[in-house]
């Protein structure tokens, strides 16, 4: 049986919000293992001068919890 937990992050970028989406990813598998799924909860933009300069998402992002050793 496994156990699963979700955790939400906001990821931004420059260029898209698929490019937003990835650097989330990117970064949460760099301190969270076992990551089974991310959900996309969320899109917002900033906005200057009538442009885009930041994109921003806010991703849950489900991993397996690992057992610890002698438990």
């Amino acid at each position: 049986m496994s156990v699963i937990r979700v955790t939400e992050i906001l990821a931004t970028s420059p260029t898209s919000w698929e490019d937003a989406v990835d650097n989330g990813l990117e970064r949460a598998t760099k301190t969270i293992r076992n990551v089974k799924g991310i959900d996309v909860r969320g899109w917002k933009a900033e906005v200057q001068n009538a442009k885009i300069v930041e994109y921003r998402v806010v991703l849950k992002v489900a991993f397996e919890v690992e057992d610890v050793p002698g438990s």
